[in-house]
């Protein structure tokens, strides 16, 4: 999720500037595909009232439009859906979840229809029904908005009683706040993961909203643009995930053959028609050429494949290198599709900008001002099982330098008496470990949890010489490590949780590089892990939030789509959620 925090604090509420009329004629066509389109805005518009004080242009209505009336028959039949919280007709009829925001809506306009007219559907609605037919496009479900039914009820408003046209308003009422609120903060709610993040403050007051900002704006296309994520990081994942939609119609082609044993230049290979249809297929080797061996053409581009999908980039063709070549393109969507919903969980903005780490990645990114990634390393995140790093945000407050470790007690239990029991005492001191609770039987001490023990600073110290601490419930925190050997892995989940850093130096001088004169170098941060007092906190004079997250797609800052392992299960987790349709968990 590289390259994803605008800082430039635009406001979710739009003020729109230009003009629509009413009267032109638009086509709705259907299969538009991804691409956005464009209306022509000629006329004057008026201000109205807009939620949070914001402003939005409408389009006037008196001189080109003929209103429908309120008839008896519309209206009771509102009331009746209304009532129900469902609506027969619809691919996903239970709105349950919307129900309140449905009476609201209607409620505001007397039970009045919000979309249709005497002539037809409003300009409005025919370009959100656009947008819905299109939502696939954003990583939605099409038939959670009804994508496939708006054509032929659009060709049945001429002969439809008003008890039917009712039906249709109210269908598109429904799908066009679905629309809106998943578009804006996603469709699960991220804590039905128990996941640390709060998208409920992001939540908008949805009548109002539709009934002041989309019904009659002079620019729909404009409005539901400003509902998404600002980030770039998103817009190119939205881009990414276009892309693969029209690679995924074109079907995934012949499969790339297995191999006994990995595969390199010079060796004998029957798949290579197959393996080199696959990596220009996917953009991993140029067009062109006429590659019938093993030879430098196709190691480059096996070796451009490997770095985009996680793997061990030495341009040999082994299992995995395969397993992961024929991935179906279907499975590709979904992930940039989930990344989309993530991205929707994220605020609009943050104070200051922040640490990322992605865990499928095993990747910290650091941030600074318009969404530039300022610093970047490898990390070490918890064992898939059962010591899984947690997914949550929180601000970094302070630094300690050459810290002790406090051995918390699972690793107390899994690791401390057993080294106790092979090799008595000797264990602790070996392990320049310090143990304190009182006198007595020591491992009966340590397994009823009077004894703690700690682990005294040094370059043996399993967090190294500096963590950076941002309290939270998970006693998680981002450190250095002795063990860095482990950052040559392709596959790095090997930590109790906590997440090991490639380059913590350069991370805390990064972070301290505006406070106390600029004293903060590299060389000053080294110094003061090698040789400077035990256990030496640093208080960042602003806090940065710090953001530890789950995708395993990223599309980089040059456009490169990467995939990475479900390593946590979070993605089959969400797919579970998904399949079932709304109302989804909130």
């Amino acid at each position: 999720m590289s390259g994803m925090f605008d800082h430039s604090g635009r406001a979710i509420g739009l003020l729109l500037r230009r003009t629509i009329n009413l009267s032109f004629a638009l086509v709705v066509l259907s299969g538009l595909g991804c691409s956005s389109q464009t209306v022509d805005h000629t006329q004057k518009t008026v201000q109205a009232q807009a939620p949070e004080g914001h402003k939005v242009a409408v389009a006037p209505q008196e001189q080109s439009v003929a209103l429908v009336q309120v008839s008896p028959d519309f209206a009771a039949r509102i009331h009746a859906i209304e009532a129900e919280g469902r609506l027969a007709g619809m691919d996903r009829p239970n709105f349950s979840d919307y129900k309140q925001h449905f009476s609201a809506a209607y409620g505001a306009s007397n039970y009045a229809p919000l979309w249709l007219r005497a002539d037809g559907l409003s300009p409005q609605g025919m370009v959100v029904i656009q947008a819905l037919e299109r939502s696939e496009c954003k990583g939605l479900s099409p038939e959670d908005y009804d994508a496939s039914k708006w054509q032929q009820r659009i060709g049945s408003l001429k002969t439809t009683n008003d008890t039917q046209k009712a039906d249709i308003d109210a269908a598109l009422t429904i799908a066009t706040m679905r629309y809106i609120s998943d578009l804006h903060i996603g469709r699960v709610n991220p804590k039905r993961f128990k996941f640390g993040i709060d998208a409920t403050v992001k939540k908008y007051d949805l009548p109002q909203f539709l009934t002041q900002q989309v019904i009659h704006a002079a620019n729909v296309q404009e409005v539901l643009a400003e509902v998404e994520p600002p980030y770039r990081g998103y817009k190119r994942t939205e881009d990414a995930l276009e892309h693969y939609l029209e690679l995924a119609k074109q079907g995934d082609g012949a499969s790339v053959p297995g191999v006994k044993k990995s595969v390199g230049i010079g060796d004998s290979y029957s798949g290579i028609a197959q393996l080199v249809a696959r990596l220009r297929l996917l953009g991993d080797m140029p067009p062109g050429g006429d590659a019938q061996t093993y030879d430098a053409s196709v190691e480059e581009g096996v070796k451009h494949f490997q770095d985009r999908h996680g793997l061990n980039a030495d341009g040999k063709l082994g299992a995995a290198t395969v397993r992961e070549l024929n991935t179906p393109l279907v499975d590709r969507v979904q992930q940039l599709g989930f990344a989309l919903e993530r991205w929707r969980w994220m605020p609009p903005e943050y104070p200051q900008p922040p640490v990322l780490v992605n865990i499928p990645e095993f990747r910290l990114r650091a941030f600074e001002a318009d969404e530039k990634v300022a610093l970047s390393m490898k990390v070490v995140v918890g064992k898939a099982a059962p010591t899984q790093t947690p997914i949550f945000t929180d601000s970094i407050r302070y630094i300690i330098f050459r810290p002790y470790w406090n051995v918390p007690p699972s690793i107390v239990r899994s690791s401390v008496i057993p080294g106790i029991a092979r090799g008595g005492a000797g264990y602790l001191e070996k392990q320049r470990m310090e143990v304190s609770g009182g006198d007595g039987n020591l491992v009966a001490g340590l397994r009823s949890g009077r004894y703690t023990v700690r682990q005294k600073p040094g370059p043996k110290n399993s967090l190294g010489l500096i963590k950076f601490i941002f309290p939270n419930s998970y006693n998680v925190y981002l450190h250095s490590t002795p063990a860095t050997e482990l950052f040559s892995q392709s596959r790095r989940d090997f930590s109790h949780g906590c997440i090991r850093l490639e380059k913590p130096t350069e991370l805390a001088a990064f972070l301290l590089r505006n406070q106390d004169g600029g004293k903060w170098t590299v060389e000053a941060v080294q110094k003061a892990m090698d040789s400077g007092p035990d256990n030496r906190t640093v208080s960042l004079q602003t806090s940065v939030p710090v953001l530890i997250l789950y995708a395993t797609a990223v599309v980089e800052e040059d456009g490169v789509v990467h995939f990475f392992d479900d390593i946590y299960g979070h993605d089959r987790s969400l797919k579970a959620v998904l399949e079932k349709g709304p109302p989804y968990p909130w």
